[in-house]
């Protein structure tokens, strides 16, 4: 586990999260909400391999893909993501599968994974991202913004 929240743990994917690893990647719905192209197959293989091979240290990788999931559960309901970007900035990104939408996940993923990069990771900076007609996830961001 790397972190938890009040309803949620954030730790490593396995082999057995592929399909819901896939549809977080693939799915309509979430692409539309990015937005962004769906991804090849090739793509989500490479990223899925990539969430695979976490190794604990997110300040040493310029990409880390972590499962989310409900406490006690083993179903992987979103992602946390700590990237680099083009401009050599961390940057803090999530996604949810659409089951999982408008009941606060995003807001508790995104409050702790602040915490976590400052406390823990110790950055002096992190960035986010977010389509400006993605109202939901604008509002989540503003609650952070400083």
């Amino acid at each position: 586990m790397v972190f938890q929240t009040e309803r949620l743990t954030v730790k490593a994917i396995e082999k057995i999260h592929e399909n819901e690893f896939i549809e977080l990647l693939t799915a309509e719905e979430i692409i539309n909400a990015i937005p962004q192209e769906r991804p090849s197959e090739e793509n989500v293989a490479m990223k899925f391999q990539i969430a695979l091979s976490f190794d604990g240290n997110i300040k040493g990788n310029s990409i880390s893909l972590l499962g989310v999931f409900e406490k006690n559960k083993n179903e992987l309901i979103g992602l946390a993501g700590f990237l680099t970007n083009e401009e050599e900035e961390r940057e803090l990104g999530y996604r949810f599968r659409k089951d999982f939408w408008g009941i606060g996940y995003a807001s508790e993923i995104t409050k702790e994974m602040i915490n976590y990069s400052f406390s823990v990771l110790n950055f002096e900076k992190i960035t986010a991202d977010v389509w400006i007609e993605n109202i939901p996830s604008n509002k989540v961001l503003s609650k952070f913004l400083n």
